[in-house]
């Protein structure tokens, strides 16, 4: 049983909790894939999602009922253990946003197996190093990536590969223009070696029986690969406590949205992403909720309609995905009104984003933050008490908080001083796979250091300053990118931005500031240069300003600053060379 926060001076934020959200949670003792087993049981044709695309202006798409899921994750369950996929196993999953992906990942689960997600984007190299990292034996992939998973299959231990196609769960007219316009011609048809085999061919063959595995809640779950872009990608072990815990905070925290029946929510997020795995996937589940899912987020057309048909409440999304939509030239066509809650993660949310999110659709937009470490969600504002505009909120039931100094971490600092945040909670991982010098660094003493240079105000509300890796030094000043970002968002030209260092030719290091304007829009380095000066000390404004038509980003919407940095150093070398 968990011990509930102590009220204490250094914990300001206890205090929110006194106006209805609870503190202290009593987490049940079961694993994650439980909950699906209580509502297939006790709601056995609720809509457990809703998959499909556009087709010539037309919304198509197809329901799953809750039992239906169920069955056929049993039957995956069963089909993996004839297979020779045990308790402890690690199971890699290649795919993209599909009902294939939420019946792989619960089926791993059932099994006391270990899920492991993979970015669909991943080439040859990455896959086959997250592969080999994690000791993964069994892969479940899309057809149209199976070409990867072949060319990097003797590298690997691979022993089992799955294939499925994207159709498989389309209603049949989106099935049938698929087959005849797109199938071919995005590589979706293959021909897969005869020791492999077809999703559907293995669940026809397999009982829809409950497998007999005890899975216990201390059991790993979950390998969520962190640190790619900064570094060599480690595992974040996520035992089914940790799942089960943020997934119960997430809904404690959206207790009080009032849902219009169909409640539903949007799953545009990557579910290989811990984001979407816990607020979009598994809060869904332990809801009972429909789970709308695109596997392309940058289909406009597609999520507006399914916003307009199916009326989710639920709408967790990051940054880009609300610039995206308030800026849509046919958005009027659309009654988006539905949606009531929308959750911000993943990137800093620009103030003027949320303020117009929120005006056109009537939903609070509300910014938090997470790490896969902590499964991932540790603060948030509050959905109905005050929301801080420019913060990440308040901590999670059951999760403290504090801001260490950043040379040692050891000492606390007061409200209102920047250094390291670190947090303590249920939801905080076991430890990274295989790597215990990472691990020694990461967790001290119960605490998981974030490496967010953070500062928390009087009230207990907590800022992001920017990754403790990502500062800038210039001239001799510590400058923060996101404090230069968020100047530049209110520029009417400008449609995004990114800030980071560069050697260039300026000693010691200069900012610079990368933009993309809106469609039409027209802007000099002057002026972005002038507009910085009316609002930023001398020292943080950018030397250096560059357009782009866009920004490099994850597939979860966050901007890649490294990749920035590293294209310039690649021209400056080049034309040294020359």
């Amino acid at each position: 049983m968990n011990k509930p926060l102590d009220s204490a001076p250094d914990k300001p934020w206890l205090k929110y909790y006194e106006s209805g959200v609870r503190a202290h949670i009593d987490y049940p003792v079961r694993p994650m894939h439980a909950f699906l087993e209580d509502v297939a049981t006790q709601s056995p044709e609720k809509t457990a999602t809703i998959f499909g695309g556009v087709v010539q202006d037309a919304l198509l798409d197809a329901k799953l009922s809750y039992k239906e899921m169920n069955d056929q994750v049993n039957r995956l369950a069963n089909a993996l253990t004839a297979l020779g996929v045990k308790k402890g196993d690690r199971v890699a999953l290649y795919l993209p946003n599909c009902p294939q992906y939420v019946i792989s990942y619960y089926a791993i689960l059932k099994l006391g197996a270990i899920v492991v997600p993979n970015n669909p984007l991943y080439v040859p190299r990455e896959l086959e190093f997250q592969l080999n990292d994690s000791g993964a034996e069994t892969i479940i992939c899309l057809s149209r990536l199976y070409p990867y998973v072949r060319m990097v299959r003797p590298n690997t231990n691979l022993k089992n590969v799955i294939v499925t196609s994207i159709k498989e769960y389309y209603p049949p007219r989106l099935k049938a223009v698929f087959e005849q316009f797109v199938e071919e011609k995005e590589g979706h048809r293959a021909t897969i070696g005869v020791d492999e085999h077809w999703f559907q061919d293995v669940l026809s063959r397999a009982p829809a029986t409950l497998p007999n595995v005890e899975v216990k809640p201390e059991d790993t779950a979950v390998l969520l690969y962190t640190g790619g872009t900064t570094g060599v990608p480690k595992a974040a072990e996520i035992t089914h406590k940790n799942v089960v815990a943020n997934v119960f905070q997430c809904k404690e925290w959206v207790a009080n949205v009032p849902k219009d029946p169909p409640d539903a929510t949007i799953v545009a997020l990557p579910l290989y992403h811990s984001y979407a795995m816990t607020v979009c996937m598994n809060n869904a589940i332990l809801q009972q909720m429909p789970m709308i899912l695109f596997p392309d987020p940058r289909n406009l057309e597609h999520l507006l309609k399914s916003i307009d048909r199916h009326h989710p409440t639920y709408f967790p999304g990051v940054p880009t995905m609300y610039t995206a939509v308030i800026n849509y030239p046919e958005l009027s066509k659309y009654d988006i009104r539905c949606i009531k809650a929308c959750l911000s993660g993943a990137a800093p949310l620009p103030v003027e984003v949320q303020t117009r999110f929120q005006a056109l659709t009537g939903a609070r937009l509300i910014e938090g933050y997470g790490l896969s470490e902590a499964t991932p969600v540790t603060h948030d504002n509050p959905l109905f008490g005050e929301n801080r505009i420019g913060t990440i909120g308040v901590p999670f039931p059951d999760t403290d908080a504090k801001i260490v100094d950043v040379e040692t971490g050891e000492e606390e600092l007061p409200a209102g001083q920047l250094g390291e945040l670190i947090v303590k909670g249920p939801q905080v991982m076991k430890g990274y796979w295989n790597k215990p010098d990472e691990t020694r660094l990461a967790l001290r003493n119960g605490w998981l250091y974030t490496g967010d240079i953070a500062v928390m105000d009087q009230d207990g509300y907590f800022r992001i300053v920017d990754r403790k890796k990502d500062m800038i030094i210039a001239g001799g000043y510590n400058i923060f990118p996101r404090d230069v970002e968020k100047v530049l968002y209110p520029h009417p030209p400008v449609f995004e931005a990114a800030v980071a260092g560069v050697a260039a030719a300026y000693p010691g290091g200069t900012t610079k500031a990368y933009v993309v304007l809106h469609p039409g829009q027209t802007a000099t380095v002057d002026d972005i240069i002038a507009f910085f000066r009316e609002r930023l000390a001398a020292f943080k404004v950018p030397k250096i300003v560059e357009f782009r038509d866009s920004l490099p980003k994850t597939m979860i919407g966050k901007i890649l600053r490294r990749q920035l940095v590293a294209e310039d150093r690649a021209k400056i070398q080049a034309a040294k060379e020359k």
